[in-house]
């Protein structure tokens, strides 16, 4: 999760607190031919931004799915099958005042009965199965090699991307502790944690010992409020030390809450049934994928899922860490197992010590008629050079299941900057783009935030697919994978891409060269449906 998911923690540069803080830009001028046009920009309003990903480029020109259009021109008086959504994430808050309408409840199970009732290995699964049981925080594949020690297949590569991060960690940890003491310096003359830029600027200069807080918080006040730099502080304390005490800790060990052996496939009996996990707050990355998907269309409260037909069915296997194969393999045999005709996978990771226990979990869901949905990842990697786990071919060998869609990211801006600027992307490993960046969606305890990530591009895709299958239940997963490439709206402008902020073609970004357009999808699905 930490790899697929990116929180909008503070940057920090040379020290200085800098906050992005700047109008969103889009395009205001005629997209006829648009490729072709010169960019004319103007701020995108906040409305728009709440739903940017469902807006349309000729009607509303931002680069979203077209999933208003969808719903008023096409399926207008239409009614369309329940479709079960297997969610495999770090929980969902199934409590949400906006997703427990639309949460998979197992038919076979009697709830609290303590017994097996469907005799499918999970007691009392009623939601879902939580497979990490209270275990929250993990660490890093490369993390989980290094330990082991040499002699374990990639150990010198691990070891060397291990010693890169957490020397590359050091100097944030400096600014963060920079920032962190010289607020402390500064609530202690205050005597109170909300102080003003105004009461900043008027710490007299004969308060030497302040001098030096003085003149960031006076920066960093002038571009935020103190409320607003409290949060992004948090996040961004978080992200730190998160990866120091848990992801990039040889000595940690995360696992042994959870009871099983994580390297034996069939050791089953583990984990429990409370699929939110035991901290809510954790839940957060789930929450807001399942919100993605089918959060109440119309009822004004946070965002619009972009399917009205959802079932969403939850499997926890994502701690904050790289998840376990293991977790990952079981959790896609359970979803296809009790229903799910789509599956979501915002996760991912660059080590993988058994990848071929999540490729034949994959190649089994084909088997049952099952889509995967996987985010491509938020490393700037170029995927046809660096293997990214799991995907649906490695080292450009053939693809080993036809049912796998991988998904980058969209920022709300038409343009050179329309592919996310943390979003992977390669011609032959990653698929289609979807909106990913900015998204508004559902948060744990009844909240809405915007998240960014291929890990919301991922779910766009997702909630298309499982419009499809609600729409015309006929259609078989290859079908609506092929529909969904075909169907895309089809770009050719420059984009910037990758860690080295090059110049690439859009059209070569993806195999489909394509954004999502869910009302395009529905178009062609309605034809191949007669055929």
């Amino acid at each position: 999760m930490k790899r697929i998911f990116r929180p909008l923690y503070l940057s920090l540069s040379l020290g200085i607190f800098l906050i992005s803080c700047g109008s969103q830009k889009m395009i205001s001028t005629p997209v006829e031919n648009i490729d072709n046009l010169p960019l004319k920009t103007t701020p995108v309003a906040e409305k728009d931004l709440l739903r940017w990903s469902h807006l349309d480029l000729v009607k509303d020109t931002l680069p979203g799915m077209s999933v208003d259009k969808a719903y008023t021109e096409f399926l207008k008086g239409k009614k369309g099958k329940k479709v079960i959504v297997g969610i495999v994430d770090s929980g969902v808050d199934i409590n949400h005042e906006d997703l427990k309408t639309v949460i998979w409840t197992n038919p076979k199970e009697i709830a609290g009965n303590g017994i097996d009732d469907d005799k499918n290995g999970y007691i009392d699964d009623m939601h879902g199965w939580n497979f990490l049981g209270d275990a929250v925080h993990e660490q890093l594949e490369m993390t989980r090699i290094v330990k082991k020690g040499p002699g374990t297949p990639d150990y010198d590569k691990a070891k060397a991307k291990l010693d890169e991060e957490v020397n590359s960690l050091q100097p944030q940890k400096q600014q963060l502790d920079f920032l962190v003491d010289a607020e402390k310096n500064l609530v202690a003359y205050f005597k109170k944690s909300d102080f003003t830029l105004d009461e900043v600027k008027a710490i007299p200069d004969t308060e030497t010992s302040l001098s030096r807080p003085k003149a960031i918080f006076t920066q960093i006040l002038s571009q935020t409020s103190k409320k607003e730099f409290d949060e992004e502080i948090k996040n961004f304390r978080d992200y730190v030390y998160d990866q120091l005490n848990y992801n990039l800790n040889v000595e940690f060990d995360g696992r042994k809450i959870v009871g099983d052996n994580p390297n034996d496939l069939n050791d089953t009996k583990y984990g429990n049934n409370n699929v939110i996990g035991p901290e809510p707050k954790e839940a957060k990355h789930g929450t807001h994928v399942a919100g993605i998907v089918a959060q109440i269309r119309g009822n004004k409260k946070g965002g619009d899922g972009v399917t009205n037909n959802a079932q969403i069915m939850t499997l926890r296997a994502v701690p904050n860490g790289d998840e376990y194969d293991k977790d990952i393999a079981l959790a896609i045999r359970y979803a296809v197992d009790n229903g799910a005709k789509v599956i979501n996978g915002s996760f991912g990771k660059y080590f993988s010590q058994n990848k071929e226990w999540v490729m034949d979990a994959i190649k089994y869901a084909e088997s049952k008629d099952v889509l995967v949905v996987i985010a491509a990842g938020n490393e700037s990697y170029d995927l046809d050079v660096t293997n990214k786990y799991p995907n649906d071919t490695y080292d450009g060998s053939p693809e080993y299941a036809k049912n796998v869609l991988i998904v980058g990211a969209l920022a709300p801006t038409y343009g050179s900057k329309m592919v996310a600027g943390f979003s992977n992307y390669g011609k032959n490993n990653v698929d289609i783009f979807a909106p990913g960046d900015k998204i508004y969606a559902t948060t744990p305890l009844n909240t809405y935030e915007y998240l960014q990530g291929t890990s919301m591009a991922s779910p766009n895709v997702a909630g298309v697919a499982t419009l499809i299958r609600s729409y015309y239940p006929n259609l078989s997963a290859l079908q609506v994978k092929q529909i969904i490439m075909e169907s895309g709206t089809p770009l050719k402008n420059q984009v910037v891409v990758g860690e080295d902020k090059h110049k690439a073609n859009f059209a070569d970004v993806s195999k489909s060269g394509s954004i999502i357009n869910a009302y395009n999808a529905l178009a062609l699905a309605a034809k191949m449906a007669k055929k």
